[in-house]
């Protein structure tokens, strides 16, 4: 694409050397010096105006068409450098990318994963790889070992310390507590309750032997 447009400009600028140049000039322009006069050009502001210009003109519009294949081979190519490895290594490294990232992707991960789980060939692999005697071993082994216990005992501390988790349990307390007052309240009273009928009765009964020994 910016061959194509930069194809007016260069096409000029290559003609204007010619011209002043004459006989004299070498016959092979040394790229990197007609790159930088380009380049130092397109940042002036005539340079901009023009570039515009023709952006915005609709015939250069209708030629800027890009074929899809050859952007998706061009992006590939880039991507799977060594510079485009460098690249995606350096941007996974900044939190506020890797959370934008994963945001971004986060419910089209979620659809896949769910297409995968209600994918009866996807079930079976899942089921032979868990089922596989070496991938149980492994396992065993990576919750043996102390780098997974000391990651446990990080990842417990940092729950701890929480103050979402810390404000959730303080809650659970409080709501037992509360459970608890109201429950022993109940019992005391339905306790003392019981106590006081029986002794009543005891008592109206002596005085009806008193009355009886008074009538002897």
């Amino acid at each position: 694409m910016l061959r194509v447009v930069y194809l007016p400009l260069i096409s000029g600028l290559l003609l204007l050397m010619s011209a002043c140049g004459g006989e004299a000039a070498p016959k092979e322009t040394d790229y990197d010096t007609t790159k930088k006069m380009i380049v130092d050009i397109l940042q002036t502001e005539d340079g901009k105006k023009a570039l515009g210009e023709i952006l915005a003109d609709e015939e250069m519009q209708k030629q800027l068409v890009i074929d899809s294949t050859t952007v998706k081979q061009a992006i590939d190519e880039t991507l799977s450098s060594e510079k485009g490895g460098e690249m995606w290594k350096k941007l996974f490294e900044d939190p506020k990318f890797v959370e934008t990232f994963y945001k971004s992707i986060e419910e089209d991960q979620k659809k896949l994963m769910k297409d995968l789980m209600n994918d009866s060939e996807y079930q079976k692999q899942m089921m032979d790889l868990l089922q596989n005697p070496e991938m149980t071993e492994q396992q065993i082994q990576t919750l043996k070992s102390q780098q997974f216990r000391a990651h446990l005992e990080e990842t417990i501390q940092q729950t701890l310390e929480s103050p979402i988790f810390q404000a959730r349990i303080q809650e659970i307390l409080l709501k037992a507590a509360e459970e608890q007052s109201k429950g022993g309240g109940q019992g005391g009273g339905n306790q003392s309750g019981e106590q006081g009928g029986p002794g009543g009765g005891n008592q109206s009964g002596g005085g009806s032997s008193g009355s009886g020994g008074g009538a002897e």
